[in-house]
């Protein structure tokens, strides 16, 4: 009897053996992980597991002391890869006397624009309409970015962090400063992003109820990969615990929706 092959996707993500110690202290132990490309996928673990430490291994920020990274099938991370790749920190911690308007922090960011200081407002606003009506900050663009709340910064860097059209969109906790009720809808502007784009996405969260709506795939980190699979597959009691460990309390999920393209 034949039987259908599938063909795995490329990856946009390779690591291998990744190790990196700060202060002595081994935070990643031997990552190894592979995402496809065009998935939305989740990195979850306990604070201290080292997310923020990997994804600054993948912007090449932060040098492992062994292993090897290979982004969007070409090879290590560096100035002409990270051309491709959107990034948006967990916080950025602005001083108040930061005077850019978000109009003119975006077009510093936007080659279309060189030369904005001299150039009126339409022509600029024509160059980042699109990324601009994407996350919806049209109505931010003469406000200070110093001036804008937890929500409305992140989003004007995921704005910022989609001009150049990335193939690659890393998320270290996006709705850090977002209140309660605007998590929700950030997320799904994010699912909405990565479905409109086709870009790959990974997005690293706390929220586990999110994970399980919008990611297809689920990687839990504490220095290594303690386990990997559909949000299903993950988010179990048996594999929480081996990630956050013996103290934690399962997840339990009410199957309302359905999420990251996967059936109820």
């Amino acid at each position: 009897m034949d039987i259908a092959f599938r063909p795995q996707r490329s990856a946009s993500i390779e690591v291998r053996d990744l190790q990196v110690s700060l202060g002595g202290n081994p935070v990643l132990r031997g990552v190894d992980l592979r995402i496809e490309a065009g998935r939305m996928v989740a990195l979850i673990g306990p604070n201290g597991s080292g997310k923020t430490t990997l994804l600054r291994c993948l912007l090449g920020l932060q040098q492992p002391h062994r292993g090897s990274i290979r982004l969007l099938g070409e090879g290590p991370p560096g100035p002409r890869l990270l051309r491709r790749v959107g990034y948006v920190p967990q916080r950025l911690q602005l001083d108040p006397s930061f005077m850019l308007t978000v109009r003119e922090f975006l077009a510093i960011r936007r080659p279309g624009t060189a030369g904005w200081f001299w150039r009126p407002s339409r022509f600029v606003d024509d160059q980042l309409h699109e990324a601009v009506a994407e996350m919806d900050v049209t109505r931010l663009l003469d406000r200070p970015v110093a001036g804008l709340s937890g929500g409305q910064l992140q989003r004007v860097l995921i704005c910022s962090s989609l001009l150049n059209e990335p193939e690659l969109l890393l998320l270290d906790e996006p709705t850090a400063g977002v209140d309660t009720p605007g998590e929700e809808d950030f997320y799904g502007l994010i699912a909405d992003v990565h479905r409109r784009r086709g870009l790959t996405v990974v997005l690293v969260s706390h929220d586990l109820s999110m994970v399980y709506r919008h990611a297809s795939r689920v990687y839990a980190l504490n220095g290594v990969i303690c386990c990997e699979g559909s949000p299903d597959e993950v988010m179990n009691a048996e594999s929480l615990k081996r990630a956050y460990g013996i103290h934690f309390t399962p997840y339990h999920h009410h199957h309302h929706h359905t999420h990251g393209g996967h059936g109820p």
